[in-house]
């Protein structure tokens, strides 16, 4: 095997693709099958080059101490000339016997300067951009935007300041020379640019919409409330079956009673003031595009505390909690409707949004941000609104509704304590939102958090999809009674376990590696090192499947409605749902880890190939 004449992290000139011009880089690793250096420009640009493609750095010093033979109007940069020639002369090594000649010349000249000036410059805007360079780019991490060439060659206007860095690639004695061409050139470039710009605008975006574009949100906001009652109603069945399908139509009046919305906007203003008390630690969020970090209060489990002590209160004082299941159709509307009007509050204060403060999701069009959102953090003040609503009033609103249903088994089904099935249920999902609320600074780096604007997917989402269809399977045991046996429960236990102890320990270790990667209790776990400075895990639970939180998610979901039996779909409908949701949310974030990451992300896919389902998927 042939031996590597440069050592990783050693500081080298590296031949820039395309030209004769060498720069400083430094070696970042080497493979011994392709015999190619892996290096990085100082602006972050990361290429593969060949062994003869780069020089030390000695051997540019050297030559530069020993060119003392040319004078100094022949030196390279020097922009002194001899008064023997006239201004209006050509240097003898460019002048040509004949016109023809000299036009041709000018022409190369002008493809010299466009090549090697602007090709470089299109890597800065595009952050992490990795080329494999054997004589032909192999893969390339930037926006989709069509006509390449003229994406490279118009990008110089965006970043203008660059041009007079030590690293701008245009040699100065063709500046000098080429002066007239190149004002030609400059103005070729401005409109090349603002048709870019335009693209970036309108292309990139409408290729980036997902769930379907406008069409397909807006399918997803007609559908999703009535796909929920549908749901509602066939589990007030006493024989829900496709037979049946579908369930009938209650009357509007028994939909909509406006004492209902009052008690669900008094819900709602009690979780805010729970969330405005000064209790519970300050953290700061991820890093926003300006460089800015929001500060976050994290006092959700104390919200909890304090809920239960309300809720307690009120059944030691008398309040009939069952006048939840009694309107439980009513309070859905409610909340649909509630989110609704929040969607559409959102929607309006977010045009007045600085460009800054806008979601990486948002388009530009009306129908698909208004679903997405268009305003990535919206505050009142000091008030998160998407924080508060993505962990209060929809999830500890989850449990209460729990509760409900076991307290609504036991007086319709008469029973002086509630069943094993429905004790089973309101356990697991006890547990999983209480672990959700003590490790609450683990939201903060979700894509909901980073990436998604707050519209109606989030809003409607977290105050009605999650207390109303996560509560399915208690809401089905109330009407539906199932008895479990002692040793079937207990392998049901062990199985929620299971799933609980991944999901736990994978996102615990992926928590502590992003506050602290060099925490020495970490120390064991491998990485791939990554142009943007971080490292993918590549052991541990991370080094399994690539998502072993998803795979532990859908463990205890299952886990949640066996209890329930086998003899109706409907309590399966959240496992079928929850699975839909996290393969396309994994797609999601596979999209972005490839536009991030580039090279180093395929090379984690290698290494760890199986995405959440080990030999499966």
């Amino acid at each position: 095997m042939p031996s590597r004449k440069f050592a990783d992290g050693e500081l080298v000139r590296g031949r820039w693709p395309g030209s004769s011009l060498y720069f400083e880089v430094e070696i970042l690793s080497h493979d011994s099958n392709s015999q190619l250096y892996t290096v990085k420009y100082k602006d972050g640009t990361e290429l593969e080059l060949k062994e003869n493609d780069i020089k030390p750095l000695t051997s540019f010093r050297q030559r530069k101490s020993g060119s003392t033979s040319s004078s100094p109007s022949r030196r390279r940069g020097s922009r002194s000339r001899s008064r023997s020639r006239s201004p209006g002369r050509l240097p003898k090594s460019s002048r040509r016997s004949s016109s023809a000649s000299h036009k041709a010349d000018v022409k190369e000249m002008r493809k010299e300067v466009l090549e090697v000036k602007l090709t470089p410059l299109v890597l800065k805007p595009f952050g992490n951009s990795i080329y494999r360079y054997n004589g032909e780019p192999e893969h390339i991490e930037r926006n989709d935007i069509p006509h390449k060439n003229t994406q490279e060659k118009f990008h110089l206007p965006q970043e203008r300041s660059y041009t007079s860095t030590e690293y701008s690639l245009r040699p100065r004695r063709e500046e000098i020379k080429l002066k007239e061409v190149d004002s030609k050139e400059e103005e070729i470039v401005t409109k090349g640019a603002t048709l870019l710009r335009t693209c970036e605008v309108t292309g990139t975006r409408t290729k980036e919409l997902e769930f379907g574009g406008v069409p397909g949100v807006f399918l997803i906001m007609l559908g999703l409330p009535a796909f929920l009652f549908m749901l509602l109603l066939m589990c007030k069945q006493r024989e829900p079956s496709l037979l049946n399908f579908p369930p009938p139509l209650p009357a509007l009046s028994d939909l909509w009673e406006p004492r209902v919305f009052g008690v669900y906007l008094l819900w709602f203003i009690l979780q805010a003031l729970f969330y405005l008390l000064p209790i519970g630690k300050v953290v700061e969020g991820t890093p926003l595009t300006d460089g800015r970090r929001l500060k976050y209060r994290l006092n959700g489990f104390y919200a909890f505390i304090l809920t239960s002590v309300v809720v307690g209160g009120s059944l030691f004082w008398g309040v009939e909690l069952y006048y939840v299941y009694n309107h439980f159709l009513q309070f859905a509307l409610a909340a649909t409707v509630f989110s609704v009007v929040l969607s559409v509050y959102l929607f309006v204060r977010a045009w007045k949004a600085p460009r800054e403060e806008l979601s990486p999701a948002s388009s530009g069009k009306a129908i698909y941000d208004f679903f997405i959102g268009r305003e990535l953090n919206p505050r009142i003040g000091t008030f998160d609104l998407k924080y508060f609503c993505e962990l209060r009033p929809g999830l500890i609103g989850w449990v209460l509704v729990n509760l409900v249903m076991l307290l609504a088994e036991m007086k319709l089904q008469n029973r002086a304590a509630p069943s094993l099935a429905m004790i089973l249920v309101n356990s697991f999902q006890l547990l999983y939102v209480v672990d959700a609320l003590w490790n609450e600074e683990a939201l903060l780096t979700t894509m909901d958090i980073t990436h998604d604007g707050f519209g109606f997917m989030l809003a409607f989402g977290d105050l009605v999809w999650v207390p109303f269809v996560y509560s399915l399977q208690a809401f089905y045991l109330v009407g539906h009674p199932r008895e479990v046996s002692w040793p079937v429960a207990s392998l049901i236990i062990a199985l929620k376990l299971g799933g609980y102890v991944i999901f736990r320990c994978a996102n615990s270790q992926k928590n502590a590696f992003r506050k602290n990667p060099t925490d020495p209790k970490l120390a064991h776990l491998k990485t791939i090192h990554t142009s943007t400075g971080k490292n993918l895990l590549v052991s541990g639970w991370w080094g399994f499947v690539r998502h072993p939180n998803y795979l532990g998610d859908l463990i205890m979901a299952l886990a949640w409605s066996l209890p329930c039996g086998f003899s109706h779909i409907l309590p399966y409908f959240y496992v079928i749902y929850f699975t839909v949701l996290l393969v396309h949310r994994e797609a999601r974030d596979e999209h972005q880890c490839r536009k991030k990451y580039g090279l180093a992300w395929e090379k984690y896919c290698q290494r760890v190939p199986y995405r959440i389902f080990p030999y499966i998927y």
